[in-house]
């Protein structure tokens, strides 16, 4: 599996690192993949966090970090499973308000802002 973040924006590179110190394999940059060839619409994935099962699948945004969070510890495998299933709806819209305002949270800067 691979975790694709934008290196270019402070928030979203804390929060890769924060969960690949937590054990989350095949956390890395957008800028440092082949998003051509790992499948990966670029444009979406500078607003949607994109991972790239190991079917070759790719899913974005809270689905891609419910995806992620499986391979962590049981704490954040049980995470995981409740952003896959029974709160998937929920998930969806606390991340697209995160991916939102994602330059006023800690880390974040004027880079983080996405296109309106």
């Amino acid at each position: 599996m691979h975790l694709l973040y934008d290196a270019d924006c402070g928030f979203c590179s804390r929060s890769a690192s924060w969960l690949a110190r937590r054990g989350v394999p095949g956390v890395r940059s957008l800028q440092s993949a082949d998003l051509a060839a790992l499948g990966v619409d670029a444009d979406r994935a500078v607003r949607e966090i994109p991972a790239v099962l190991d079917s070759g699948h790719v899913v974005y945004g809270a689905r891609a970090i419910g995806e992620a969070l499986r391979f962590g510890p049981a704490w954040l495998r049980v995470a995981g499973w409740l952003i896959r299933g029974p709160l998937a709806w929920p998930a969806a819209l606390v991340y697209r308000v995160v991916a939102r305002y994602r330059h006023h949270l800690p880390g974040g800067t004027g880079a983080c802002r996405l296109g309106e």
